[in-house]
Formats: C-alpha cells, sequence, structure tokens
C-alpha cells in the first residue's frame, strides 16, 4: 500500500501541526468542539493521550510530507471495536482523504484485529459521509438533535463496518484507488 502512502505513529513532535490543522475552520467546522483549541489546551490533550491503551493516533504520510491524522478510541480489546477519526491537512491534495480512510481500514483489521469499526459523524458533513459509504460503512442510527452547533441541534450519524464487510469492499477499494489498474493486492 505504499503507493496510497502510509500511517505512522503520532509523536510529540507532531503535535503542533496537529494543533494548526485542527484550528483551521475548515476541520474545526466538522468535529464536535468548534472552539479554537489553544496550545495549553492541546498539550495537555497530547499528554493525557499519548501514553493510553484504549487509543491510537497515527499520522498519515504521502512522499514523507504529513497530510492527516487518524485517530482510534475506545479500543475494546474484548469485544474488538474501536471508534475511529481522521482529518487532513486543510492544504492536503484531492483524494487524500480516501487514501487516509483505506490505511486506516486495513490498521483497523489487520492490525488492531478489530470485528467492528465504528464513528459519527455530523449529519451536514455530506463530504464524508458519502465516502464513509464509498468505504463499506452502514448507517446503524441517526441521533437526532443530538450535538448543539452554531446555536442549532444537529443529527449525529453512526456508522460501522465489519471485518468481512471491508474483505469483501477492500479490493474494490483499492482498485478504485489504484486507479483502476490491476495490482497486485497483498492478501493475508
Amino acid at each position: 500500500m505504499q503507493e496510497f502512502g502510509r500511517l505512522r505513529p503520532a509523536a510529540n513532535h507532531d503535535v503542533d501541526v496537529m494543533l494548526q490543522w485542527r484550528n483551521h475552520p475548515s476541520v474545526r467546522k466538522n468535529m464536535y468542539s468548534q472552539h479554537e483549541i489553544t496550545t495549553e489546551e492541546h498539550r495537555k490533550w497530547w499528554a493525557s493521550v499519548s501514553d493510553a491503551t484504549d487509543q491510537v493516533y497515527l499520522i498519515y504520510e504521502c512522499n514523507n510530507i504529513s497530510l492527516g491524522v487518524v485517530a482510534f478510541t475506545k479500543i475494546d480489546r474484548f469485544n474488538r471495536n474501536c471508534a475511529w477519526a481522521f482529518y487532513g491537512a486543510p492544504d492536503a491534495p484531492r483524494g487524500t482523504g480516501s487514501k487516509m480512510e483505506y490505511l486506516a481500514l486495513e490498521y483497523a483489521f489487520d492490525t488492531l484485529k478489530l470485528k467492528k469499526l465504528f464513528c459519527e459523524v455530523l449529519s451536514y458533513n455530506v463530504n464524508v459521509l458519502r465516502l464513509h459509504n464509498k468505504f463499506g460503512f452502514h448507517n446503524e442510527g441517526i441521533l437526532r438533535c443530538h450535538k448543539l452547533i452554531n446555536e442549532q441541534f444537529v443529527d449525529v450519524y453512526q456508522l460501522g463496518i465489519l471485518r468481512e464487510e471491508w474483505e469483501e469492499r477492500s479490493v474494490i477499494a483499492y482498485e478504485e484507488l489504484a486507479g483502476g489498474s490491476k495490482y497486485a493486492r497483498h492478501q493475508d
């Protein structure tokens, strides 16, 4: 999958760029908390999560350029599921989200050995809803009027994908990302 870039563990030296991306209006508008996060607030958060055993934060890189963050949270090793989220750098090239999502799904099912990956998406974030649908996520529910954002209540979509659903969808997703080429995809 190297042609799609790679995911590597987030490190202390990534904290400042993660905050810069997270605070950009185009990213912040799709988050639950939409205020501009302070450096102190961000560093406290990082200190609390960087060694947590139920969370993994990864940096997406392509051609040795950091372009996004992938987070796996609420990792439940007994039930083999967890939540996930991601965001790209505001100036990331078109297609970055698809590559990040593909690599995140591979990581979730191959590295974390999950049975299920799930997420929540604000209803107005239609691009991400479409992206998740394209990768095989299913709508598992709608939390109606669940978040108060900019003085309006917003629905939240709950989405999930099972290992076997990803195994079915992954070959097609790979070929679509590779431009329809017939690259041999590694299967375990």
